[in-house]
């Protein structure tokens, strides 16, 4: 069920409602209904594949906390190879297949690899990893398995952050399902201000933008460098808006019903570095392979070029996780190389800033840095978006050169004005919102905008909430576009 769905806004308020009716003790049951209602909306029979990995990681959790010595790793190496397993055959099986023909052509090897006729399942990637990460928990000791086979269904089946997470850890949502909430004023408002700017976020923006930027990525022969220049800037919004406005959505829904997820986001294109974007980028998935995958190869504990092996690995790791094609291991090598090269050339970056004065003027030095960030990481977000390699390849070159067509360098910029002028008229509001959007992150990391909002008067509030209400009404895209992430 998509959360910008007339069905949603059907589902969410009786869901609500009726939780807060319930005896204490039976609503775990009917979240747990609620959610898997919710996941079999998109296909029925897929729910089968999530009871499964449920069922093989709650029986590990427990022989992981009963065993001792070598029972307990191999107990968990098992229950990762089950869980990877299954996403392995389900997402990466024709993946590998396609590579195995391509290289068996190249070889004039006549055999065909089969493959399978399947879709995707909403979510496997998320919730494969959330319950990865309980063995993982149980494994090291930071938490006992759970003993209540509903609850543990709950926490990998909890319906806000399902789909696309945000991936909870086993200590900061688990026990919540344990204690009393109740419908409080301040969760509700709270909530449902997240889920609106979520909604302005995913339907006003995102949707507008992708109705632009699609085009150009699927069709990039037909356009000019510069305005696939201008639709690469686009699509760095794009993503931020679709993703950051699932995870307001999901946060907001939770909060609604008493509970607390993590946050996901943090301003990340305020970042002044690739280390800091991750940190403030799909932060639940950047701490997961951080605490899983990162520290279990050594982390910086080991000599430098097993440090730099590992921040490369995982980069790589996380780029494979992200797509069944080499544009996505592509994105996340180069993040990786991105933080390598940081580390290599700190010292010389340094004495750089020093002579030509740069660190001694704060501002400029950070809005440098700011800018430089942004454009490093929407270099990458072409790979991420473009169909294949060759057409990540030919927007690159598209890009760098300038057809002999728009020859002389007045005709350029006349035609450039013409294609952004056509854009700006689809995309004014959005183009306003997201400088809104971006002043009010600015703010944000200097003041509390909760706090200070709330202490304005009440027709200042209920302004702005009917504000965000024609915007949703007047200017969203109402065609049921999916999260992007819905694809991972």
């Amino acid at each position: 069920m998509l959360f910008n769905s007339f069905e949603f806004l059907l589902f969410f308020p009786l869901v609500s409602i009726i939780i807060f009716l319930l005896p204490h003790k039976f609503r775990w049951f009917h979240l747990l209904v609620a959610s898997c209602i919710f996941y079999m909306y998109f296909i029925p029979n897929y729910i089968l594949v999530l009871f499964l990995t449920i069922i093989i990681v709650y029986i590990a959790g427990i022989a992981i906390e009963n065993a001792s010595g070598i029972k307990r790793k191999w107990y968990l190496i098992m229950s990762i190879i089950a869980n990877v397993g299954v996403l392995a055959i389900v997402k990466y099986y024709n993946f590998f297949a396609w590579n195995l023909d391509a290289l068996f052509l190249h070889a004039h090897i006549g055999t065909k690899v089969p493959y399978l006729n399947i879709i995707l399942p909403i979510g496997l990637s998320f919730h494969t990893f959330q319950a990865m990460s309980y063995t993982i928990e149980v494994y090291r000791g930071n938490r006992k398995a759970e003993r209540h086979m509903g609850i543990y269904a709950l926490y990998v089946m909890f319906f806000p952050q399902l789909v696309a997470g945000p991936i909870q850890r086993l200590q900061n949502l688990l026990h919540q399902f344990y204690e009393k909430h109740k419908s409080e004023y301040d969760n509700v408002a709270r909530g449902m201000r997240l889920m609106l700017w979520g909604m302005i976020k995913k339907v006003v923006i995102a949707d507008r933008l992708s109705k632009v930027v699609d085009p150009f990525f699927d069709h990039p022969a037909e356009y000019s460098g510069i305005a696939l220049g201008i639709a690469a800037l686009l699509f760095a919004f794009l993503i931020f808006c679709d993703f950051s406005a699932y995870t307001d959505i999901a946060i907001g829904a939770a909060r609604i019903l008493g509970f607390r997820l993590m946050t996901n986001f943090n301003m990340p294109y305020q970042s002044r570095n690739i280390s800091e974007f991750w940190k403030r980028w799909h932060i639940s998935i950047s701490t997961w392979f951080r605490e899983c995958l990162y520290i279990s190869l050594g982390g910086n504990r080991v000599s430098v070029p097993r440090y730099y092996f590992n921040l490369f690995f995982v980069f790589l790791v996380s780029g494979f996780w992200h797509g069944t094609d080499w544009t996505f291991i592509i994105w996340g090598s180069i993040h990786g190389f991105y933080l390598i090269f940081a580390i290599l050339t700190q010292k010389i970056r340094t004495k750089i800033n020093g002579a030509t004065g740069i660190n001694k003027i704060h501002w400029l030095n950070i809005s440098i840095n700011i800018i430089i960030t942004f454009l490093l990481v929407t270099f990458v977000w072409i790979f991420f978006r473009a169909n294949t390699i060759g057409d990540t390849c030919y927007i690159f070159k598209k890009i760098g050169t300038i057809p002999r067509e728009t020859y002389p360098v007045l005709h350029t910029w006349k035609i450039a004005f013409l294609n952004l002028a056509g854009i700006l008229n689809v995309l004014l509001p959005s183009f306003v919102l997201i400088a809104l959007m971006e002043l009010a992150h600015i703010i944000r990391s200097k003041y509390n905008l909760e706090k200070t909002f709330q202490k304005k008067p009440t027709v200042v509030r209920w302004t702005r909430y009917y504000s965000c209400l024609f915007l949703l009404i007047f200017f969203g895209i109402y065609e049921k576009h999916q999260f992007i992430y819905f694809q991972f």
